[in-house]
């Protein structure tokens, strides 16, 4: 949007001032007895204070009135958000859902908290961090939340220094701030323990004037991307289209990977291009944002799919007969598509509300591999080369 400014880089150790109170930053401590303009001194900690220093996330804060003034928290209706995991029996079957509604403008106004039409994968709840949801027209999307671990940038390996998600490409907001008070008051929404609890404070919770530190909220455009791909033969793994991972205790197992297909070219040659047939021990969560993903026909934008650990997946009927068969080029694959996948280890339970109330769910998904035919010839023989 125009107007608005960031600081490039990802995991930096950031500093910034609201221009309009130059020198608000305090000068070489954390925690002077006087802030500068009578501000507030707040830390705000993502991490144990013992953590390694790679992975020690914290950012100190100086805004107008701390968090802490505020009224006490009560219950809130979570509408169909739940912390039960047992409402329903485990389901290993491929699912898929339909796209899911945008709400109208014309309807009745909608927050991010009360629209019911949306995607929230989570490991557990979030950490600490406040933010405001504002949108510009009708509007739908998907949320992946994780407990335990922060997102950081995959290793490259043999890539090399450069490639996939550039650091630079991130984007962390300035410093700005509002001063303002509401006699109305302002709703703070807090999720604890898989519930939600609203409360009320007559200031503006976005007064930060100043911070340093790198547990920042920040941006990133998914069409940044540098693509890297098979320029041979055989189809890559997935992995190269990571964009973020957070990783578990054990070397290259992620509590959750977000992943992305984007528009890219195909040119291995001797090769069914498509994503191969695979049973998988991680779980595989995929949505689109836009376009037409190549592998499904009816996998259309607003909608998911889920495949738990070991379920069998793969392209449907009609993609593997016509690129079993097609001429190999090169070629573009999903011009005009974002496709994503968020891959985790654990295995993901689906919510009462997935599985029945949102009436959304695909019971025909199984379908479009049912037309697939046994192509098996034992005489058959190698060409002569």
């Amino acid at each position: 949007m125009a107007g608005l400014k960031y600081m490039s880089g990802f995991g930096n150790e950031f500093a910034s001032e609201d221009p309009r109170c130059p020198g608000s930053l305090p000068e070489g401590q954390n925690n002077p007895q006087v802030c500068p303009y009578g501000l507030y001194a707040e830390q705000l900690s993502g991490s144990a204070f013992t953590c390694p220093r790679s992975t020690n996330k914290r950012s100190w804060l100086y805004r107008i009135l701390p968090s802490v003034r505020h009224k006490p928290f009560t219950p809130m209706s979570c509408g169909d958000l739940t912390e039960n995991w047992n409402e329903v029996e485990p389901d290993p079957n491929q699912l898929r859902w339909k796209p899911f509604i945008i709400p109208k403008s014309s309807e009745k106004k909608v927050d991010f908290i009360s629209v019911k039409d949306f995607i929230l994968v989570h490991t557990a709840h979030m950490q600490g961090m406040r933010f405001s949801v504002d949108v510009f027209g009708e509007t739908r999307g998907y949320i992946l939340e994780v407990f335990g671990a922060h997102f950081e940038l995959p290793d490259l390996g043999p890539i090399g220094a450069n490639g996939m998600a550039n650091p630079r490409d991130f984007q962390t907001p300035v410093a700005w701030y509002e001063d303002r008070t509401v006699a109305t008051g302002y709703t703070v929404v807090n999720k604890y323990q898989g519930k939600l609890f609203s409360c009320q404070q007559d200031f503006s919770p976005f007064n930060v004037v100043a911070w340093h530190g790198n547990y920042t909220p920040y941006k990133y455009n998914l069409e940044n991307f540098m693509v890297i791909n098979c320029v041979a033969f055989d189809h890559a793994d997935p992995s190269i289209f990571t964009v973020l991972t957070a990783k578990s205790t054990r070397p290259g197992v992620a509590i959750a990977d977000f992943v992305i297909f984007p528009p890219r070219w195909g040119v291995a040659d001797h090769t069914f291009r498509p994503p191969y047939y695979h049973r998988n021990c991680m779980s595989e969560f995929m949505g689109l944002i836009k376009g037409h993903y190549e592998a499904k026909e009816g996998f259309q934008p607003g909608g998911a799919s889920l495949h738990s650990i070991m379920t069998p997946h793969g392209p449907d009927v009609d993609c593997f007969e016509k690129n079993s068969t097609a001429v190999l080029k090169p070629e573009r694959v999903a011009e005009g598509t974002m496709a994503f996948m968020f891959e985790s280890s654990f295995s993901m339970a689906v919510t009462k509300w997935g599985l029945d109330t949102c009436h959304r769910l695909d019971k025909s998904y199984y379908k479009c591999w049912e037309a697939l035919k046994n192509h098996f010839n034992p005489n058959w023989k190698p060409s002569s080369k």
